[in-house]
C-alpha cells in the first residue's frame, strides 16, 4: 500500500490509492475508466474548497437561497439570471450594490463569490476598512508592490461595508491606486449603504473621489437596495 501511494504521489493522483478499492467494475477499461473519473471529480472537489479558502468569505452563503424580491431595483440589462451566468466576470465588469444596512446586499455579493469559485474563478473578499489597513502596513513596510502582484490572477474582488469607515489621506490614495490597477483588468463588487454623492464622506478629496467612481461605474451594473433591514424585521416578528 505504501509503494502504491508513492507511485500515486509521483504521478500526482491525490485519490487514487483511498478510492481504488470501492470501484466496482466488470472489465479492466471500465475500473480503468471509473477510477480516473472519479480522481477528475475529487481533485474539481478539492481545487473548490481551496479557491473558497483562499476567497476569505466571512460566511457562507449561496445563490439558491437568495430571496430576490421587488425592492431590489435591478438594471435594464442584468436580471437575477444574467447575474447567475456570471458573465459580468467575464467581461470583467463591476457590480454596485447599494442601500440601507441588512437589506441583503452582503448575502448576494458573497453568494456571487461563492459561484465564482465553484466556477473556477479566483476570488478575494474584504471588507474595505480592512483592505486599507493592509495597504497602509504594506506601504510602511515597504511591501506595497508585492501585495499588489497578490491580485494579478484574481479574477473577481468583492469589496464589502464601503462607507462604514472614512480613510485618512494616505488610505484614500493607495486604495485608489489599487482600483486603478483594476481598471478593466478584473471584476468588482462593492456593497455600501452611500449613494455615489456621499462618497466624498470616506475619501474626503472631492477629485479623486470623482475619479475613483468614474473608474468604478464605468462597466459596471448598479444594484439598488431599498425597503427595512430583513435582521430588524426578523428580530421584531420573533419578539411578538
Amino acid at each position: 500500500m505504501n509503494d502504491l501511494k508513492t507511485m500515486c504521489k509521483s504521478l500526482r493522483l491525490a485519490h487514487v490509492a483511498e478510492i481504488y478499492e470501492n470501484i466496482k467494475f466488470e472489465y479492466p477499461r471500465q475500473f480503468l475508466e471509473t477510477l480516473l473519473l472519479k480522481e477528475l471529480e475529487l481533485r474539481e472537489v478539492a481545487k473548490i474548497d481551496k479557491l473558497i479558502k483562499k476567497a476569505r468569505f466571512l460566511q457562507e452563503k449561496d445563490l439558491s437561497t437568495f430571496q430576490w424580491h421587488d425592492q431590489i431595483q435591478l438594471p435594464p440589462q442584468m436580471d437575477a439570471e444574467e447575474l447567475e451566468t456570471l458573465n459580468f466576470i467575464k467581461n470583467k465588469e463591476n457590480l454596485i450594490l447599494t442601500g440601507s444596512p441588512g437589506t441583503g446586499k452582503t448575502h448576494l455579493a458573497t453568494a456571487t463569490g461563492y459561484e465564482a469559485c465553484r466556477k473556477g474563478l479566483e476570488v478575494r473578499f474584504y471588507r474595505v476598512s480592512d483592505l486599507v489597513a493592509k495597504l497602509e502596513k504594506a506601504w510602511k513596510d515597504d511591501k506595497l508592490i508585492p501585495f499588489q502582484n497578490k491580485f494579478k490572477k484574481v479574477d473577481l474582488v468583492i469589496l464589502d461595508e464601503m462607507g462604514y469607515v472614512p480613510f485618512n489621506t494616505e488610505g484614500s490614495e493607495l486604495f485608489f491606486q489599487l482600483i486603478s490597477d483594476w481598471y478593466e483588468q478584473k471584476s468588482i463588487i462593492i456593497t455600501s449603504n452611500l449613494e455615489f454623492s456621499q462618497w466624498n464622506r470616506i475619501f474626503g478629496d472631492s477629485r479623486l473621489t470623482a475619479a475613483l467612481v468614474d473608474r468604478v461605474i464605468h462597466h459596471a451594473h448598479i444594484l439598488n437596495f431599498t425597503g427595512d433591514s430583513f435582521r430588524i424585521t426578523h428580530a421584531l416578528s420573533r419578539n411578538n
